[in-house]
Formats: C-alpha cells, sequence, structure tokens
C-alpha cells in the first residue's frame, strides 16, 4: 500500500522539478489516452497553481523541502545523526516493501493452488461421470 500511496508525489514532484511544460506535457498525454485523466490533470494544475503560479515554474513544496532536509547543517553530530536516521528509515522501507511483495507472492501462489485444486477437482468429477 505504501508504494502506491507515495507514486502520485513522486509524479508530482518529478513533473514539478522539470517545470510547467512536463505539467502540460503530462495534461496533453493524458487527453491523449483516456480524456478524463487529461481533465483531471488540468483541474489539478489550476486547482493546484501549476498552471497560473507567479514565478511562472512551480518549485514544488515538497521537492524545496527534500532539497532544504538534505543539506547540511554545519553541525556534525546532527548531520551524522540525521543521515543515520535517513538511513535506517531507508532499510525500514526497504524492509517493509520486501514484506509486502512476499506477502504478495504468498496470496498469488494460495490463490493458484486454489484455482488448481478446483481444476483438478473438476477433471474428477468430469471424470467419474462419463463412467
Amino acid at each position: 500500500m505504501t508504494a502506491i500511496a507515495t507514486w502520485p508525489g513522486r509524479a508530482e514532484m518529478w513533473l514539478d522539478e522539470r517545470g510547467r511544460g512536463a505539467w502540460i506535457a503530462a495534461m496533453v498525454l493524458g487527453f491523449i489516452v483516456f480524456w478524463p485523466i487529461g481533465l483531471a490533470l488540468l483541474a489539478y494544475m489550476i486547482w493546484g497553481k501549476h498552471m497560473f503560479g507567479t514565478n511562472g515554474k512551480r518549485c514544488g513544496r515538497k521537492a524545496a523541502q527534500y532539497h532544504t532536509a538534505m543539506r547540511p547543517s554545519g553541525n556534525s553530530a546532527f548531520d551524522a545523526y540525521k543521515q543515520d536516521m535517513l538511513q535506517r528509515l531507508e532499510d525500514e522501507q526497504k524492509a517493509f516493501d520486501d514484506f509486502l511483495r512476499r506477502l504478495r507472492e504468498a496470496k498469488d501462489k494460495a490463490e493458484f493452488d486454489s484455482f488448481m485444486e478446483d481444476r483438478a477437482r473438476a477433471r474428477r468429477e468430469a471424470g467419474t461421470a462419463e463412467a
């Protein structure tokens, strides 16, 4: 669920870093692929002030906060702590993503095994019905 919940934020940050042209290109592609997607992007651009921003190119709060957070503070002890904490969080995120992947694989395997059992049972029943 985490990867699903974060991909829109990542996409927004990616588009923000590339500026207004990227947003317009995404909107045009959205209209080409499926018109409601393009319409939704247009509404989001207007609502989020991507289209009519005051500086012409939206920096993006999330992108700016990320770059600010990664800048050294000047305090070496704090920077070491921050780096260690970020590394631990990344490791936890990776472990959680691996857990979710294994969980999905186990669910898929259980569903497949159930399907194969149902199929074998149907064949057995069809074989006994013919006899």
